[in-house]
Protein backbone atom coordinates (compact mmCIF):
# COMPACT_ATOMS: atom_id res chain seq x y z
CA UNK A 1 0.00 0.00 0.00
CA UNK A 2 1.71 3.49 -1.21
CA UNK A 3 1.10 7.14 -0.02
CA UNK A 4 -0.60 7.86 -3.13
CA UNK A 5 -3.10 5.07 -2.55
CA UNK A 6 -4.01 6.36 0.67
CA UNK A 7 -4.43 9.99 -0.75
CA UNK A 8 -6.48 8.84 -3.72
CA UNK A 9 -8.67 7.09 -1.32
CA UNK A 10 -9.83 10.05 0.80
CA UNK A 11 -9.84 12.06 -1.96
CA UNK A 12 -12.59 9.85 -3.26
CA UNK A 13 -14.70 10.67 -0.08
CA UNK A 14 -13.62 14.44 -0.45
CA UNK A 15 -12.51 15.52 -4.00
CA UNK A 16 -9.89 17.63 -4.52
CA UNK A 17 -11.85 19.86 -7.14
CA UNK A 18 -13.78 21.37 -4.13
CA UNK A 19 -11.48 22.94 -2.51
CA UNK A 20 -11.61 26.79 -2.04
CA UNK A 21 -9.42 28.85 -4.83
CA UNK A 22 -7.40 30.16 -2.01
CA UNK A 23 -6.42 26.53 -0.24
CA UNK A 24 -3.50 24.11 -0.68
CA UNK A 25 -4.83 20.57 0.06
CA UNK A 26 -3.56 17.43 -1.35
CA UNK A 27 -0.22 15.82 -0.69
CA UNK A 28 1.87 18.58 0.19
CA UNK A 29 5.32 16.70 1.38
CA UNK A 30 6.23 13.46 0.22
CA UNK A 31 7.07 10.84 -2.21
CA UNK A 32 3.41 9.42 -3.68
CA UNK A 33 5.17 5.97 -4.44
CA UNK A 34 6.75 5.58 -0.77
CA UNK A 35 5.12 2.04 0.79
CA UNK A 36 3.23 3.09 3.80
CA UNK A 37 4.26 2.31 7.64
CA UNK A 38 1.68 3.75 9.85
CA UNK A 39 -0.36 6.40 9.22
CA UNK A 40 -1.18 9.92 11.99
CA UNK A 41 -4.07 12.32 12.31
CA UNK A 42 -4.00 15.27 13.28
CA UNK A 43 -5.50 18.60 12.52
CA UNK A 44 -2.54 20.94 12.28
CA UNK A 45 1.35 19.92 11.41
CA UNK A 46 3.61 20.67 13.93
CA UNK A 47 6.95 19.79 15.06
CA UNK A 48 5.90 18.01 17.73
CA UNK A 49 3.09 16.34 15.70
CA UNK A 50 6.42 15.45 13.09
CA UNK A 51 7.95 13.72 16.29
CA UNK A 52 4.93 12.21 17.37
CA UNK A 53 5.00 10.38 14.09
CA UNK A 54 8.39 9.26 14.26
CA UNK A 55 7.72 7.51 17.61
CA UNK A 56 5.00 5.94 15.99
CA UNK A 57 6.82 4.69 13.12
CA UNK A 58 4.25 6.73 10.75
CA UNK A 59 5.77 7.89 7.48
CA UNK A 60 2.60 9.48 6.58
CA UNK A 61 0.63 12.59 8.61
CA UNK A 62 -3.03 13.00 7.41
CA UNK A 63 -4.06 16.82 8.12
CA UNK A 64 -6.97 18.75 8.46
CA UNK A 65 -5.02 21.75 7.80
CA UNK A 66 -2.24 22.23 5.02
CA UNK A 67 1.02 22.94 6.44
CA UNK A 68 2.25 24.67 3.45
CA UNK A 69 -0.68 27.50 3.15
CA UNK A 70 0.95 30.48 1.40
CA UNK A 71 4.18 30.16 -0.48
CA UNK A 72 7.34 28.94 0.69
CA UNK A 73 10.09 30.70 -0.79
CA UNK A 74 12.74 29.68 1.51
CA UNK A 75 13.34 26.56 4.81
CA UNK A 76 15.53 28.59 7.03
CA UNK A 77 14.35 27.28 10.08
CA UNK A 78 13.09 30.82 10.86
CA UNK A 79 9.09 30.01 11.07
CA UNK A 80 7.44 26.89 12.72
CA UNK A 81 6.80 26.22 9.03
CA UNK A 82 10.16 26.00 8.02
CA UNK A 83 11.53 23.95 10.85
CA UNK A 84 8.38 21.51 10.25
CA UNK A 85 8.88 20.81 6.80
CA UNK A 86 12.56 20.43 7.05
CA UNK A 87 12.16 17.85 9.73
CA UNK A 88 9.48 15.68 7.65
CA UNK A 89 11.43 15.74 5.04
CA UNK A 90 14.95 14.91 7.07
CA UNK A 91 12.89 11.61 8.75
CA UNK A 92 10.88 10.54 5.22
CA UNK A 93 7.36 12.19 6.59
CA UNK A 94 5.05 12.68 3.91
CA UNK A 95 2.05 14.99 4.49
CA UNK A 96 -1.53 15.45 3.10
CA UNK A 97 -4.11 17.15 4.04
CA UNK A 98 -8.03 17.42 2.99
CA UNK A 99 -8.94 20.84 4.07
CA UNK A 100 -11.77 23.05 2.69
CA UNK A 101 -12.58 20.06 0.08
CA UNK A 102 -13.62 17.54 3.55
CA UNK A 103 -15.41 21.61 4.84
CA UNK A 104 -17.32 20.91 1.19
CA UNK A 105 -19.22 17.75 1.55
CA UNK A 106 -22.44 16.03 3.04
CA UNK A 107 -20.64 13.31 5.89
CA UNK A 108 -17.36 15.77 6.41
CA UNK A 109 -16.44 18.63 9.11
CA UNK A 110 -19.60 20.56 9.76
CA UNK A 111 -21.82 17.35 9.15
CA UNK A 112 -19.52 15.83 12.06
CA UNK A 113 -20.22 19.43 13.90
CA UNK A 114 -23.77 18.83 13.67
CA UNK A 115 -23.85 14.95 14.96
CA UNK A 116 -21.81 16.42 17.77
CA UNK A 117 -25.11 18.88 18.79
CA UNK A 118 -27.14 15.98 18.12
CA UNK A 119 -28.99 17.91 15.19
CA UNK A 120 -31.71 16.04 13.31
CA UNK A 121 -33.18 16.99 9.53
CA UNK A 122 -29.73 18.48 8.62
CA UNK A 123 -29.01 20.23 5.23
CA UNK A 124 -26.73 21.90 3.49
CA UNK A 125 -26.70 25.75 4.83
CA UNK A 126 -25.69 27.17 1.67
CA UNK A 127 -25.08 24.16 -1.65
CA UNK A 128 -22.42 24.76 -3.89
CA UNK A 129 -23.44 25.69 -7.59
CA UNK A 130 -21.15 24.52 -10.81
CA UNK A 131 -20.43 20.66 -9.26
CA UNK A 132 -23.14 18.87 -11.37
CA UNK A 133 -23.08 18.23 -14.96
CA UNK A 134 -25.65 16.60 -17.23
CA UNK A 135 -23.92 13.89 -18.80
CA UNK A 136 -25.87 12.13 -21.92
CA UNK A 137 -24.48 9.18 -23.83
CA UNK A 138 -25.77 7.87 -27.21
CA UNK A 139 -26.13 3.73 -27.05
CA UNK A 140 -27.55 1.04 -29.81
CA UNK A 141 -30.54 -0.85 -28.40
CA UNK A 142 -28.75 -3.59 -27.75
CA UNK A 143 -26.69 -2.05 -24.83
CA UNK A 144 -28.86 0.07 -22.70
CA UNK A 145 -28.87 -1.65 -20.15
CA UNK A 146 -24.98 -2.59 -19.84
CA UNK A 147 -24.00 0.89 -20.24
CA UNK A 148 -26.26 2.17 -17.95
CA UNK A 149 -25.28 0.54 -15.35
CA UNK A 150 -22.03 0.91 -16.24
CA UNK A 151 -22.66 5.01 -15.57
CA UNK A 152 -24.79 4.30 -12.20
CA UNK A 153 -21.61 2.24 -10.71
CA UNK A 154 -19.15 4.78 -12.04
CA UNK A 155 -21.09 7.46 -9.74
CA UNK A 156 -23.67 9.07 -11.94
CA UNK A 157 -27.82 9.19 -11.60
CA UNK A 158 -27.43 10.08 -7.76
CA UNK A 159 -30.49 13.26 -6.58
CA UNK A 160 -31.23 13.73 -3.30
CA UNK A 161 -32.48 10.13 -1.45
CA UNK A 162 -32.70 8.49 -5.03
CA UNK A 163 -30.04 6.53 -7.32
CA UNK A 164 -29.87 5.51 -10.96
CA UNK A 165 -31.91 8.27 -12.21
CA UNK A 166 -31.63 8.94 -15.83
CA UNK A 167 -33.71 10.02 -18.42
CA UNK A 168 -34.16 7.58 -21.83
CA UNK A 169 -35.20 9.16 -24.91
CA UNK A 170 -35.61 6.64 -27.66
CA UNK A 171 -34.82 8.07 -31.71
CA UNK A 172 -32.25 6.86 -34.97
CA UNK A 173 -28.32 7.79 -35.02
CA UNK A 174 -26.78 8.10 -38.36
CA UNK A 175 -23.40 7.71 -39.30
CA UNK A 176 -20.67 6.51 -42.08
CA UNK A 177 -17.91 4.86 -41.51
CA UNK A 178 -14.44 6.03 -42.81
CA UNK A 179 -11.75 4.20 -44.21
CA UNK A 180 -9.76 2.09 -41.35
CA UNK A 181 -12.86 2.14 -39.15
CA UNK A 182 -13.98 -1.04 -37.60
CA UNK A 183 -17.65 -0.46 -36.97
CA UNK A 184 -19.74 -2.16 -34.85
CA UNK A 185 -22.84 -2.12 -36.84
CA UNK A 186 -23.15 -0.69 -40.93
CA UNK A 187 -20.50 -0.70 -43.50
CA UNK A 188 -17.63 1.60 -44.88
CA UNK A 189 -18.51 4.18 -47.01
CA UNK A 190 -22.13 3.70 -46.62
CA UNK A 191 -24.54 5.86 -44.67
CA UNK A 192 -26.23 3.85 -41.87
CA UNK A 193 -29.27 4.23 -39.71
CA UNK A 194 -29.56 2.58 -35.96
CA UNK A 195 -32.26 2.73 -33.31
CA UNK A 196 -30.58 4.29 -30.16
CA UNK A 197 -31.57 5.36 -26.72
CA UNK A 198 -30.14 8.81 -25.76
CA UNK A 199 -29.34 8.20 -21.84
CA UNK A 200 -28.98 11.21 -19.69
CA UNK A 201 -27.91 11.18 -16.26
CA UNK A 202 -26.37 13.46 -13.69
CA UNK A 203 -22.82 13.53 -12.83
CA UNK A 204 -20.53 15.17 -9.97
CA UNK A 205 -17.88 16.88 -12.06
CA UNK A 206 -14.87 14.42 -10.24
CA UNK A 207 -16.58 11.70 -11.39
CA UNK A 208 -16.62 12.70 -15.21
CA UNK A 209 -13.92 10.97 -16.26
CA UNK A 210 -14.42 7.29 -14.02
CA UNK A 211 -17.55 7.45 -15.44
CA UNK A 212 -16.49 7.68 -19.36
CA UNK A 213 -13.79 5.19 -18.30
CA UNK A 214 -16.72 2.89 -17.50
CA UNK A 215 -19.09 3.46 -20.48
CA UNK A 216 -16.19 2.83 -22.95
CA UNK A 217 -15.63 -0.13 -21.45
CA UNK A 218 -19.00 -1.50 -22.51
CA UNK A 219 -20.46 0.44 -25.14
CA UNK A 220 -19.91 -1.80 -28.74
CA UNK A 221 -19.21 1.43 -30.56
CA UNK A 222 -15.81 2.55 -31.48
CA UNK A 223 -16.24 5.87 -31.75
CA UNK A 224 -18.30 6.83 -28.69
CA UNK A 225 -20.75 10.22 -28.81
CA UNK A 226 -21.77 11.75 -25.69
CA UNK A 227 -22.86 15.37 -24.30
CA UNK A 228 -21.52 17.17 -21.32
CA UNK A 229 -23.64 20.22 -19.83
CA UNK A 230 -22.63 22.13 -17.24
CA UNK A 231 -25.18 22.71 -14.44
CA UNK A 232 -26.46 25.42 -12.06
CA UNK A 233 -28.44 22.52 -10.56
CA UNK A 234 -26.92 22.33 -6.70
CA UNK A 235 -26.75 18.97 -4.99
CA UNK A 236 -27.41 18.02 -1.42
CA UNK A 237 -23.81 16.29 -0.88
CA UNK A 238 -21.89 19.11 -1.54
CA UNK A 239 -21.84 22.78 0.08
CA UNK A 240 -20.46 24.81 2.66
CA UNK A 241 -22.02 24.79 6.28
CA UNK A 242 -25.33 22.39 8.00
CA UNK A 243 -28.31 23.40 8.95
CA UNK A 244 -30.88 21.49 11.14
CA UNK A 245 -32.56 21.15 14.53
CA UNK A 246 -32.29 20.13 18.03
CA UNK A 247 -34.75 17.27 19.44
CA UNK A 248 -36.21 19.87 21.95
CA UNK A 249 -36.01 23.47 22.72
CA UNK A 250 -33.18 24.79 24.99
CA UNK A 251 -32.70 28.34 26.89
CA UNK A 252 -30.01 30.07 25.21
CA UNK A 253 -28.02 29.33 28.70
CA UNK A 254 -28.73 25.53 28.25
CA UNK A 255 -27.24 25.66 24.42
CA UNK A 256 -24.34 27.40 25.06
CA UNK A 257 -23.52 25.42 28.66
CA UNK A 258 -24.05 22.23 26.15
CA UNK A 259 -21.77 23.46 24.01
CA UNK A 260 -19.19 24.01 26.33
CA UNK A 261 -19.48 20.52 27.53
CA UNK A 262 -19.63 19.14 23.59
CA UNK A 263 -16.59 21.01 22.86
CA UNK A 264 -14.65 21.32 25.77
CA UNK A 265 -14.14 24.97 25.39
CA UNK A 266 -13.81 26.91 29.01
CA UNK A 267 -15.65 30.03 26.88
CA UNK A 268 -18.26 30.75 24.02
CA UNK A 269 -18.05 34.35 22.59
CA UNK A 270 -21.77 35.09 22.08
CA UNK A 271 -23.71 37.51 21.21
CA UNK A 272 -26.46 39.33 23.67
CA UNK A 273 -29.47 36.82 24.61
CA UNK A 274 -32.15 37.60 22.84
CA UNK A 275 -34.89 35.56 25.40
CA UNK A 276 -35.78 33.08 23.25
CA UNK A 277 -36.07 28.87 22.69
CA UNK A 278 -33.19 27.82 20.31
CA UNK A 279 -34.21 25.06 18.18
CA UNK A 280 -32.52 25.80 14.69
CA UNK A 281 -29.10 25.42 14.84
CA UNK A 282 -26.58 26.39 11.46
CA UNK A 283 -22.97 25.22 11.99
CA UNK A 284 -19.82 25.91 10.15
CA UNK A 285 -16.07 24.85 11.68
CA UNK A 286 -13.62 27.09 11.82
CA UNK A 287 -13.52 30.59 10.40
CA UNK A 288 -16.67 31.17 9.10
CA UNK A 289 -18.26 34.89 9.76
CA UNK A 290 -18.94 35.30 6.16
CA UNK A 291 -21.90 32.54 6.78
CA UNK A 292 -23.80 34.93 9.02
CA UNK A 293 -26.15 36.18 6.68
CA UNK A 294 -27.11 32.44 5.10
CA UNK A 295 -27.65 31.01 8.59
CA UNK A 296 -30.06 34.23 8.98
CA UNK A 297 -31.71 33.55 5.72
CA UNK A 298 -32.34 29.84 6.52
CA UNK A 299 -34.10 31.12 9.88
CA UNK A 300 -31.63 29.65 12.61
CA UNK A 301 -32.11 30.08 16.05
CA UNK A 302 -28.32 30.36 16.47
CA UNK A 303 -25.35 29.98 14.15
CA UNK A 304 -22.00 27.71 15.81
CA UNK A 305 -18.55 29.09 14.27
CA UNK A 306 -15.61 30.34 15.29
CA UNK A 307 -13.37 33.27 14.80
CA UNK A 308 -15.69 36.04 14.72
CA UNK A 309 -14.24 39.95 14.73
CA UNK A 310 -15.17 42.52 16.97
CA UNK A 311 -17.35 44.48 14.09
CA UNK A 312 -18.75 41.12 12.93
CA UNK A 313 -20.61 40.58 16.03
CA UNK A 314 -23.06 43.49 15.54
CA UNK A 315 -23.89 42.05 12.06
CA UNK A 316 -26.45 39.31 14.21
CA UNK A 317 -28.70 42.61 14.37
CA UNK A 318 -30.73 40.81 17.59
CA UNK A 319 -31.75 38.22 15.37
CA UNK A 320 -29.46 35.29 15.91
CA UNK A 321 -27.14 33.89 18.39
CA UNK A 322 -23.85 33.33 17.21
CA UNK A 323 -21.45 31.43 19.32
CA UNK A 324 -18.10 31.13 18.95
CA UNK A 325 -16.71 28.39 20.33
CA UNK A 326 -13.04 28.64 18.83
CA UNK A 327 -11.47 27.18 15.78
CA UNK A 328 -9.66 24.40 16.48
CA UNK A 329 -12.91 23.51 19.25
CA UNK A 330 -15.38 23.67 15.95
CA UNK A 331 -12.88 21.48 13.61
CA UNK A 332 -11.25 19.41 16.57
CA UNK A 333 -13.60 15.75 15.51
CA UNK A 334 -12.17 16.02 11.94
CA UNK A 335 -9.58 13.61 12.91
CA UNK A 336 -12.25 10.90 13.75
CA UNK A 337 -13.91 11.37 9.83
CA UNK A 338 -9.99 10.58 8.65
CA UNK A 339 -9.66 7.79 11.29
CA UNK A 340 -12.99 6.43 10.30
CA UNK A 341 -12.56 6.15 6.26
CA UNK A 342 -9.51 4.51 6.85
CA UNK A 343 -9.63 2.26 9.28
CA UNK A 344 -12.82 0.72 7.68
CA UNK A 345 -11.05 0.68 4.25
CA UNK A 346 -6.95 -0.48 4.66
CA UNK A 347 -5.98 -3.13 7.13
CA UNK A 348 -2.17 -3.34 6.35
CA UNK A 349 -1.44 -0.15 8.71
CA UNK A 350 -2.31 1.38 11.39
CA UNK A 351 -3.73 4.08 11.84
CA UNK A 352 -3.10 6.45 15.06
CA UNK A 353 -4.70 9.78 16.24
CA UNK A 354 -2.49 12.73 17.47
CA UNK A 355 -2.37 12.81 21.15
CA UNK A 356 -0.66 16.70 20.52
CA UNK A 357 -3.50 19.48 21.16
CA UNK A 358 -2.39 21.82 18.30
CA UNK A 359 -4.13 24.79 19.50
CA UNK A 360 -2.36 28.20 19.63
CA UNK A 361 -4.91 29.51 21.51
CA UNK A 362 -4.95 28.92 25.20
CA UNK A 363 -7.33 30.31 28.03
CA UNK A 364 -6.67 31.35 31.36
Amino acid sequence: MTINDVCKFIETYAPSNLQESYDNAGLILGNPKTKITNVLISIDVTEPVVLEAIERNCNLIVAHHPLIFKGLKKITDSTYTERTVALAIKNDIAVFSAHTNLDNIAGGVNSKIAQKIGLIQTQMLAPKPDVLHKFAVFVPNSAVETVREAMFEAGAGHIGNYDSCSFNLSGFGTFRAGTGANPHVGEIGNVHTEPEVRIESIVPNHLINKVIEKISAVHPYEEIAYDLIPMSNTSDKFGTGIVGELREDLSEQEFLTMLKLKFNVPIVRHTQFLGKPIKKIAVCGGSCSFMLKQAMRANADAFVSADFKYHEFFDAENQILIADIGHYESEQFTKEIFYEILSKKFHTFASYLSEINTNPIKYF
